[in-house]
């Protein structure tokens, strides 16, 4: 599972059960707030009403006098009132009086002074017991006992005489079922914005999660593509995260030096090791060796020309070597600007055209006309261009045509490995892993040469990697193709070498990517 699925399941875990909580608390609150506040009004109400009926209470005209018409006639007015959306028109008060023996002596329930609970002993009810003891008297009885929503609270005052003592109980009731539109509105309420609070808390939770694992993503591929040796850019990240990969990048950067250091000095003592025994052994010879007393002008100048000829090779591989490691250590092409593909092309043409009448071969250029400019770096596109010209120069024989074009084509899908219409190809890189829909430049460069050997094909992009040339010259510096294949990787397109289906020779290719139309 990834660590993004765990992060925004842990948080939503720990979300639903906060918020599931929270409602439930909210919820079991409301009601019993709710009731509390009318117990409070209710209490008010009681003690208020026990004052205004203890004249008529002490006078014994309390279920005729002016108190009992007044609660009477409140049964036909109309209340006409408005709260929070729910009207009110009528009274849901119930008032009762017993006498200090607990017996009914009023009660706003009866009809013109009759009916209702008249006479009825209510001195085991709470209100009424506790009320005539001088305690707190309340209580909430169900009219139905099989019925939870039918209770009516029921809240008691004291009637106390000119002394103080208590000689009659006031009771107001008031169903609860009054409350339950408050109440269900009030839940309703508390449901709905915590389910926005849920739905929202998510959102971010996901959202979070979502960055994280971005953030996270982006470090491993990273990480990923430099342990499979390729080019990676370092991700934009931040915070924390920047700051590991400032860190990784850091850490790639000196592990990579120390073993490029140690792989180039290991594979360029190798390489330097013929060339340094050519020139000792010829340098041995004329400073007056073995035979030297009967050497004739013409050995004098073979072993001299051999010195010159491996000091080039030498040199050559010293400044192909600083050049390949150059482009090998950038990662990208920090300012890229838009190169004109024939002008490059033609400069590099110029610059080999002293090799090539020297060697007797001769360069055919043709060069598709409007091509559209690609970004990158013309000096290494053009240096590219000079060692494919140079490849194909030293394969080919004298008055040999190399041909170079330069096309604009699809990218098509070729693995590396062993592929391509003749089974035998060779991808150094191929950044362009594509459906075949990515517009390209393709630059191919044909020697009429004996081609690559098919066990030599996995190899021409290796580095030092070199074949003997067919006019018997020396090998090469092996630097040259492998060159080509970084520059290539470094515009995001690729190299690739195979061998022609038309007849001999080899097919050396560059394809880079054309900015998208718009």
């Amino acid at each position: 599972m990834k660590i993004g699925l765990r992060i925004f399941l842990g948080y939503f875990l720990i979300v639903a059960l906060a918020g599931l909580l929270l409602t439930r608390v909210f919820i079991a609150e409301v009601k019993p707030g709710v009731r509390q506040a009318m117990e409070d009004t209710l209490v008010d109400s009681a003690n208020m009403l026990a004052e205004l009926a203890s004249d008529d209470f002490l006078a014994g005209r309390i279920n005729d006098g002016d108190f009992a018409r007044r609660v009477r006639t409140l049964r036909g007015r109309d209340f006409g009132a408005e709260i929070w959306g729910f009207r009110k028109r009528a009274s849901n008060y119930r008032l009762y009086v017993t006498d200090a023996r607990g017996i009914v002596v009023f009660d706003s329930n009866a009809v013109d002074g009759k009916g209702g609970d008249l006479g009825r002993d209510y001195s085991r009810w709470n209100d009424v017991y506790l009320t005539l003891r001088g305690r707190y008297g309340a209580r909430s009885t169900p009219l139905d006992p099989n019925d939870d929503s039918s209770t009516v609270m029921h809240v008691a005052a004291p009637i106390r005489d000119e002394r103080g003592r208590i000689v009659g109980v006031l009771t107001v009731a008031k169903p609860n079922r009054t409350l339950e539109p408050f109440i269900v509105r009030s839940e309703r309420i508390v449901r709905r914005w915590g389910l926005v609070l849920l739905g929202s808390s998510l959102l971010i939770g996901l959202l979070a999660a979502w960055w994280l694992s971005r953030q996270l993503d982006g470090l491993r591929r990273y990480a990923q593509a430099v342990t499979a040796g390729e080019r990676a850019t370092l991700p934009r990240s931040a915070g924390e995260f920047a700051e590991l990969g400032r860190a990784l990048e850091t850490m790639r950067a000196r592990l990579e030096g120390k073993q490029y250091v140690e792989q180039y000095v290991h594979t360029l003592t190798h390489e330097m090791k013929s060339p340094l025994a050519a020139i000792r052994g010829s340098a041995e010879l004329l400073e007056g060796g073995i035979g030297a007393a009967t050497m004739d002008d013409a050995d004098r100048a073979r072993f001299a020309g051999s010195i010159r000829a491996q000091s080039e090779r030498l040199a050559q591989m010293i400044d192909k070597l600083l050049a390949l490691a150059a482009v090998e250590h950038r990662q990208r092409l920090e300012q890229p600007e838009p190169v004109d593909l024939a002008a490059i092309v033609a400069e590099a043409a110029e610059q080999c055209a002293p090799r090539l009448a020297a060697a007797g071969v001769r360069l055919r250029l043709q060069s598709e006309p409007g091509l559209p400019a690609v970004a990158g770096d013309a000096f290494l596109l053009r240096q590219a261009l000079v060692n494919l010209i140079d490849n194909a120069m030293d394969f080919s024989s004298a008055h040999d045509e190399v041909e170079l074009r330069v096309v604009r084509a699809t990218a098509r899908h070729v693995a590396d490995g062993n592929a391509g219409p003749s089974g035998r190809t060779r991808v150094i890189a191929d950044p362009l892993d594509t459906d075949g829909t990515t517009s390209v430049v393709r630059i191919e460069v044909r020697d009429s040469g004996p081609g690559v050997p098919d066990y030599a094909l996995g190899r021409v992009f290796e580095r030092f990697y070199s074949l003997s040339r067919p006019r018997g010259g020396s090998r090469s510096s092996g630097l040259g193709l492998c060159f080509v294949a970084e520059v290539s990787a470094l515009h995001g397109g690729r190299a690739a070498l195979s061998n022609r289906d038309d007849g001999p020779g080899a097919v050396a290719s560059m394809e880079l990517p054309l900015p998208a139309e718009k």
